[in-house]
């Protein structure tokens, strides 16, 4: 598996990872087995960069993690800001989760917030080791206007924790996991950030991460780990889209580039999950497959060569930013 450096760190990873969201029963019914089942799928196919949160599940996630990789070689991403507490949430369909843990969450992005998270983290986890420590869904995206009672606690202690925990080695890199690029560019003025896990904003459908992040992030030496390739599965011919149904005019962007890859002979995803890495600032593609039969789809999409016409096509059909570097091979 080709491996591409986060940042300036020395530390690469592999430019095809697994997602973990699903492993915890986000948006997907499996059972612990069938989780651990794809975790040592994604092992055989010689995959070797992981990446989970507390969130998936409420810790479901990060414990099959833990138990497949201990004793393995692995490259792990882990994420803080949430601090799970005892007590189950009533409706956890509301937090688009099946069978999760009897937690419930507390947002904490504080020094000592973060610190806690952290070494919750590695007692989940069973594991003495997270190479990459992500502050999740900082922003407001998520916390509507409490997003800069937040913002304010990473600035003013969050930060410094995280960056303490990369001096010391016990992480080799730090960054966000968000879903926006503004919050991103936010942060680069509070620290050195190695690398964002940014979901769906740099995709064959959307590409606004092109206009004002990625050049911020060149300038600071952070590069980009690439979620939600299929923006939430519309890529793969389901109904959502950033979380939630798709709005139509999504269902017919998604369709024309459908239309394009069929002219081609080529499968939407697979262009979907190749065309971040086109671009050389993005480390990594992590799609979140919910079953081991996905993922041995995944790695087909993967190898399909894809003719540098339909790129062209794409643009000239206009649903493709014009400056959007694209795969060459």
């Amino acid at each position: 598996m080709q491996k591409r450096q986060v940042g300036q760190t020395g530390l690469t990873i592999d430019v095809l990872g697994l997602g973990g969201a699903p492993l915890g029963g986000n948006f997907v019914d499996l059972d612990y087995r069938q989780a651990a089942e794809l975790i040592q799928t994604a092992r055989e196919a010689g995959i070797g960069y992981f990446d989970t949160a507390p969130w998936y599940g409420f810790g479901r996630s990060e414990r099959v993690m833990g138990d497949m990789l201990r004793g393995q070689d692995y490259v792990l991403s882990d994420k803080v800001g949430r601090l799970l507490k005892p007590g189950a949430v009533a409706n956890p369909m509301d937090y688009g989760m099946i069978d999760p843990l009897p937690f419930h969450v507390v947002y904490d992005y504080s020094y000592a917030g973060i610190m806690r998270a952290y070494e919750d983290s590695l007692q989940r986890l069973g594991l003495d080791r997270i190479d990459i420590l992500l502050a999740h869904d900082i922003g407001t995206f998520q916390h509507g206007e409490e997003n800069a009672r937040h913002f304010r606690d990473l600035s003013e202690g969050g930060y410094r924790a995280m960056d303490e925990l990369r001096r010391s080695g016990h992480v080799k890199a730090i960054g966000l996991g968000v879903n926006e690029n503004q919050v991103c560019i936010d942060a680069l003025g509070i620290g050195e950030w190695d690398v964002f896990l940014l979901a769906g904003r740099y995709t064959l459908l959307e590409q606004t991460a092109l206009q004002s992040l990625f050049p911020a992030c060149r300038a600071a030496g952070t590069t980009i780990i690439c979620g939600g390739p299929f923006n939430s599965g519309i890529l793969v011919g389901r109904e959502m889209w950033n979380y939630a149904k798709a709005p139509a005019e999504i269902v017919d962007r998604a369709r024309a580039l459908g239309a394009v890859a069929d002219q081609f002979a080529i499968p939407l995803a697979a262009a979907a999950l190749q065309f971040p890495l086109g671009n050389d600032i993005v480390t990594s593609v992590i799609p979140g497959p919910r079953h081991k039969d996905e993922l041995k789809q995944l790695l087909d999409w993967f190898d399909t060569p894809i003719p540098a016409d339909f790129w062209s096509a794409l643009k000239e059909n206009g649903l493709m930013d014009e400056t959007a570097p694209v795969p060459t091979g």
